[in-house]
């Protein structure tokens, strides 16, 4: 009760029914909740849904194959179809979201597939699990993208990798390919990315990359080269070969160097060099200031080629850079400008020593008779070279310039084609002699001599001569049995060898005026016309002895003294 007697009212409790939800729900939902949240799970990893057009599909299942970027699957491959002008394959991935942020117009893609390239075999896991795609994507920001144009071949360099990509112009491509390695001292150091043409197709520039640290060695000054094949030469120690690589000869290469006292500062990302075709090309370039120079040469220049050495004292200090026909009006002739060039550096002090400028030393050095020869130093190949030499007592010369071109005098002695000139000359001389009217003016020589040798005078002569010894034979024999006979005759064979001796003084004068004092025939008659004489002055003394005393015939000389 309360206060004022008031009975309080008691509470009363309501009844509410609650509501169960029977068990056989609880399944379907737990399955929802599940299917939601797979169905969330699934399209919150879901990426966009891109199209790759390749050249061909080879390799590729719609379904089972992947899109990999470092072995990780990006996407897997929905379906392949043809494009509507049935030029290329149309791919449709679709990809998960890790993969978006690499969707931009800088990414790369490619089939891997086993295949040699760039000198490497790659794509050797696919032989098991089946070519996939491939992805490179770049450290650049691009421009968000959903179709794309595939590579036909993988890239070169991976976008991690670091370096400097450096531009070399070249008039030619040559056997450098796409992946040809580059070299810095025997080390490969980068890598040819491509290339592209230039200035209307008049050159190509190929995009060397380097990779760091080696690219901090290519400075301002840097020469690269063509390192590509064999450099066979043939030098005084016999043939010189020269290889860079085995990898260089298969897949062409590129090499540089850097002068070791260079002091021009490392060279920034695309940095122009240019190619040179050779290491010897590239060492002659190197030797700082160069002077353009232009000779007139006389006469013909077969053999000398573009490319063609340019020597003084012997070493090679240039090369020919031109060789071409021009007219000339004020000789109204054509002539034959050889441009070259040449390294003054190669002289080490000269300028220094005779207090010159750089710019004078040429000149000075035409004062003092330098000239521009031709040589050719093989015979065998007949190719030529310059060659700049002192000439001793050559005429006065100033070396002439146009423009940034100096024009040097030329000379034609030295060398071989010297003693060529100075054979020509010899055979020119000879060819100069009538040897016909020589052989005519022989041929009537002969023919009197034979004439005169053969003519009835000296047959004459010489039977008379054969029948006086035949006589004095027959005297000596008879004399010791019958002396009187051969006294009686004795003034006839005196008479005989008389009348021998006359034809033989006539002889000697036809011989004379036939063919000479000094003939041989003369000597001999020479020598017989004395024996002749003797035999002669022997008989006659023997005849006057015995009509003086004829008893000596029997009982001998028996006077010793003189009578």
């Amino acid at each position: 009760m309360s206060d004022s007697g008031k009975p309080i009212p008691l509470p009363t409790a309501g009844v509410h029914r609650r509501r169960r939800i029977p068990l056989v729900w609880i399944i379907p939902l737990l399955t929802a909740l599940i299917a939601a949240w797979l169905a969330w799970d699934t399209f919150s990893k879901r990426g966009p849904t891109i199209v790759i057009s390749f050249e061909t599909a080879a390799g590729l299942t719609a379904g089972q194959s992947q899109l990999k970027y470092k072995n990780v699957v990006m996407g897997t491959v929905k379906s392949i179809g043809i494009s509507p002008d049935f030029s290329h394959v149309l791919v449709t991935v679709e990809t998960v979201r890790e993969a978006e942020p690499f969707l931009n117009d800088k990414t790369i893609f490619w089939v891997v597939k086993p295949e040699l390239f760039a000198g490497n075999i790659t794509g050797l896991e696919t032989l098991l699990s089946g070519s996939y795609i491939g992805m490179r994507p770049s450290t650049e920001k691009g421009v968000p993208r959903h179709h794309f144009i595939g590579e036909q071949d993988p890239p070169v360099l991976q976008a991690w990798a670091k370096g400097t990509t450096f531009k070399l112009q070249s008039k030619r491509l040559g056997s450098i390919s796409l992946g040809s390695p580059v070299f810095f001292r025997d080390l490969d150091v980068g890598t040819v990315l491509g290339w592209e043409l230039g200035d209307l197709a008049n050159n190509v520039t190929i995009h060397a990359f380097v990779r760091a640290p080696y690219d901090q060695y290519v400075h301002d000054d840097t020469s690269f080269w063509n390192a590509s094949g064999l450099s066979i030469k043939l030098t005084g120690g016999g043939i010189s070969v020269e290889m860079e690589s085995l990898r260089a000869l298969l897949l062409g290469g590129i090499a540089f160097d850097t002068p070791s006292d260079s002091t021009q500062p490392v060279a920034q990302a695309d940095h122009k060099f240019p190619l040179y075709a050779s290491l010897e090309l590239a060492r002659s370039a190197g030797f700082g200031h160069q002077l353009q120079l232009l000779s007139y040469f006389p006469g013909s220049v077969a053999g000398l080629e573009v490319g063609a050495d340019v020597t003084l004292n012997g070493l090679k200090i240039g090369e020919v850079t031109d060789v071409s026909l021009v007219y000339d009006p004020r000789k109204d002739r054509i002539v034959v400008p050889v441009h070259y060039r040449v390294e003054a550096g190669r002289i080490s002090n000269i300028a220094v020593a005779q207090g010159l400028a750089p710019g004078t030393l040429a000149a000075e050095m035409v004062k003092r008779g330098m000239r521009a020869t031709l040589q050719s130093p093989s015979l065998i190949t007949g190719g030529k070279i310059i060659a700049l030499e002192r000439i001793a007592d050559a005429p006065p010369a100033e070396l002439e310039r146009d423009g940034d071109v100096f024009v040097v005098p030329t000379s034609e002695t030295g060398g071989f084609d010297s003693i060529a000139r100075s054979a020509n000359e010899l055979l020119s001389k000879i060819n100069r002699i009538d040897f016909d009217r020589m052989g005519k003016s022989l041929t009537s020589a002969a023919a009197g001599l034979d004439e005169t040798i053969n003519g009835p005078q000296l047959k004459k002569t010489l039977a008379a001569l054969e029948k006086a010894m035949i006589d004095v034979q027959d005297i000596a024999k008879k004399l010791d049995t019958d002396a009187s006979p051969a006294l009686k005759r004795l003034p006839e064979i005196a008479a005989q060898l008389q009348g021998a001796l006359a034809q033989a003084n006539r002889l000697f004068g036809s011989l004379n005026t036939g063919y000479g004092d000094d003939s041989r025939f003369l000597r001999d008659l020479d020598r017989l016309l004395p024996q002749i004489t003797d035999a002669a002055r022997s008989v006659r003394a023997l005849t006057d002895l015995l009509s003086r005393h004829p008893e000596a015939l029997i009982q001998g000389r028996t006077n010793t003294g003189k009578e």
